[in-house]
This record gives C-alpha cells, structure tokens and sequence, in this order.
C-alpha cells in the first residue's frame, strides 16, 4: 500500500519543512528537534535536490502541505513543547470501501506494567498471523509456543509464552488462554541461552523438523538456513552450542525418548511468525 512511495511522501515533506523553516530563520538544531531527527540529517536533506515523486500532482499536494505545516509552527515558534503527533491514513478502495485508521503518538515511554501488557498484545498479534496451512503440518507432538522478552529479562518469569501451548481444533490454530509472563519454563529458558550469544534476539517459536522414523533431515534444515542466510546452530537436552555472533535457528535432532525439534528465533513475536512461515517454505523447497 504505502510502500516506497509513502516513504518518499514523507522525506519530501520533511526536505520541504527544512527549507521553509530555515527561510525564516530557524537554525538547523531547532528544526531537527521540531521534526524529531537530528542536525546532520537536517543538513543533508537542505543540500540534497528535492525528491522526486511518482505523481506530480502528489509532489504539489505535499508541497503545499509542507507550507501550511510551515506556517503554523512559525506562528507557535520553535521554543515550544511538541507534545502529540497524530497519524491518519485511508485507504479508498472500489464500491466506496473505505478503511481510516487515526492514531496519536506522545512519544512517551511505557511504564513497567505498561510495556508488559504491550509484550503480550504482541504476542496476541503475533498468534493470530500464524497460517495454520504452513503450521499444521509442522506442529511438535509437545505442541508449539511462542515466546517473548524485553531486553532486561534475566529469568524465565520475565519471558511470555502461550500456557497450555498453541494447539489445532480441526484445522484452525486456537490457544486456551492469554500469554503469559513465566508460563513456559523450557522454551522460555531456550531463549535466555540464545541471548547470552545473540543479544538481538527476543522471541522463539518451535516447530517440528523435517525427517521420518530414520531420523531427522538435518541436510534440509541445513539447505533452508543457507537459502535464507541464516546462521544455524545445534542443540540438544544439555543446551545449545556455544556460538559467537547471530543466531537465527536451533535444531535439536532428538534422542530416545527427546522429540526432535527446530527452533526459529527472532528480535520480537511478529518478526519470528514471518520467518517461521519463510523457513517452512524454504524446507519445502529443499524436500
């Protein structure tokens, strides 16, 4: 929808906002703090040429646009608070179908209670993007989870996970209740190993490798990790092999009585569901 073009929207505004600022006398540092970006980065885009649009009359709406920003914030001048920005979009689609979305943004920091209650509607969205036709197939006989922290966890009461696991109810993917902090003691304490090697890792979700009653397939896994680029490492019950840098999957090839499993790791839930699902289809293409 908005793609490469919406960003180019936005840095023309900003590029325009620049210079009639700066026409009126404000100095680069009192712009950069105005449009929430940096001094060097306001020199920059005031010697750049002004960025081209696919639409010109899209490049006179936002030009025009950046006039009356403009002028309303040399009114109020630059030595006043922005306290709120709000973000409106719509979309208009065929049969008068429209879709708006208005948000506002204080640029505040959560609270404790606050960033807790964030990790887990993430995890909620992050649940709800699961495609049960990729994930069906792939679910673990001990069942699948997600998993997620914030930076500062330390324990595996400060990591999120699915009590009960997420499980299949005919051929939807349904959880029995909401995520919760300390609910899953193995994948949660999984992910606390793989961040004291890859500290850019918050969130995991487990499925079931590929392989038959010979064993699992390591040289699919393997493929799939080398098509995506990812850095692979091993693991089984005792822990995972010491690595240094990234890490983005684990596979466990199991032992008597220790399903097998393989482990997808990402820097948070929406993140790890994509690259589940780009490494399931990976492993289809290296079957």
């Amino acid at each position: 929808m908005l793609g490469e073009t919406g960003d180019k929207w936005l840095n023309r505004l900003h590029m325009q906002l620049s210079r009639e600022l700066r026409s009126q006398g404000w100095s680069q540092m009192e712009i950069a703090a105005m449009l929430g970006t940096t001094q060097s980065t306001v020199s920059r885009q005031y010697q750049k040429p002004i960025l081209e649009l696919p639409g010109s009359a899209d490049a006179l709406t936002i030009d025009g646009w950046a006039k009356e920003i403009a002028s309303g914030l040399i009114a109020i001048g630059p030595d006043e608070a922005l306290l709120r920005q709000r973000f409106v979009i719509e979309f208009q689609f065929g049969n008068n179908q429209v879709l708006r979305y208005d948000k506002t943004f204080t640029g505040m920091d959560l609270d404790a209670d606050q960033k807790e209650q964030a990790m887990i509607r993430r995890l909620e969205w992050a649940i709800s993007r699961l495609d049960s036709k990729l994930i069906l197939p792939v679910i673990p006989q001990v069942g699948l989870n997600i998993a997620s922290c914030m930076d500062d966890a330390s324990t595996t009461a400060d990591v999120a996970s699915v009590p009960g696991k997420v499980t299949a109810v005919g051929e939807v993917l349904r959880t029995h209740s909401r995520p919760e902090f300390g609910s899953s003691k193995t994948l949660a304490g999984i992910l606390l190993d793989v961040r004291k090697m890859d500290e850019s890792k918050n969130s995991i979700i487990n499925i079931r490798p590929p392989g038959d009653h010979e064993g699992t397939d390591i040289d699919a896994v393997r493929n799939a990790c080398d098509q995506l680029g990812w850095t692979l490492a091993d693991g089984d019950r005792d822990g995972i092999e010491q690595m240094n840098g990234t890490i983005d999957a684990i596979l466990d090839i199991g032992d008597f009585g220790w399903e097998p499993s393989l482990y997808v790791l990402a820097t948070n839930p929406l993140e790890v569901v994509d690259r589940c699902h780009n490494l399931i289809h990976a492993l289809e293409g290296s079957s």
